[in-house]
């Protein structure tokens, strides 16, 4: 009884180590460092750095590896101010470390296209006709604004305008009938269907 306990325990054993290996060489990759080479180095085991931890670089460096220690561990020339730590790490501790983005990155493309420049209207252009009107507050002030059609225009690209920038705005107000009237169409339905309205 007690021998085939220890059978079935080995058993047991032996797949659950071979169970983890499986896992663990799906997603594993050796170190590929190299003797000469700049790496970075986590500050995990330093516990005697200046400043506030929260506000500490995660990693150090750039540090020279002068020294292949086994497959996964390097030694590597430290500066100075850490002469006194032991310089060999594990490799889970260290990554490479790169210049610039594009030694990082050497197969990303720069883009040498010159942004596109955008002409700001500075007035509106002529009114075809005004279609609804609302009062807004701004800057603690009480404002009307208007949606405003414009000639040669369709009407997705009707703008919001207050009454001192739209040309000739008496003449449009005046032809557009009392105030009234075009604030209560405000309250009736959406102040534009179908399209956007951009100040």
């Amino acid at each position: 009884m007690w021998k085939k306990a220890c059978d079935t325990a080995a058993k047991c054993i032996a797949e659950a180590r071979e169970y983890n290996k499986q896992r663990w060489d799906k997603t594993h990759m050796e170190p590929d460092f190299k003797k000469g080479d700049q790496v970075l180095v986590s500050t995990l085991n330093f516990n005697k750095l200046k400043g506030p931890k929260k506000m500490r670089d995660s990693f150090l460096g750039p540090f020279t590896i002068i020294k292949l220690m086994q497959r996964n561990s390097v030694g590597g020339r430290l500066t100075e101010e850490f002469s006194r730590k032991h310089p060999v790490f594990p490799a889970s501790l260290i990554k490479p470390y790169f210049q610039t983005e594009e030694d990082k990155l050497p197969s990303r493309n720069k883009d040498t296209t010159p942004p596109e420049i955008v002409e700001v209207e500075d007035s509106p252009g002529p009114v075809k006709k005004i279609i609804k009107a609302r009062e807004i507050r701004l800057n603690g002030k009480d404002q009307s604004q208007y949606l405003v059609r414009l000639k040669s225009q369709t009407e997705d690209r009707d703008k919001l305008l207050c009454d001192d920038s739209i040309p000739d705005g008496n003449l449009h107000l005046r032809d557009s009938g009392p105030l009234g009237e075009l604030k209560s169409l405000i309250n009736d339905e959406p102040f534009l269907e179908g399209g956007y309205v951009s100040l």
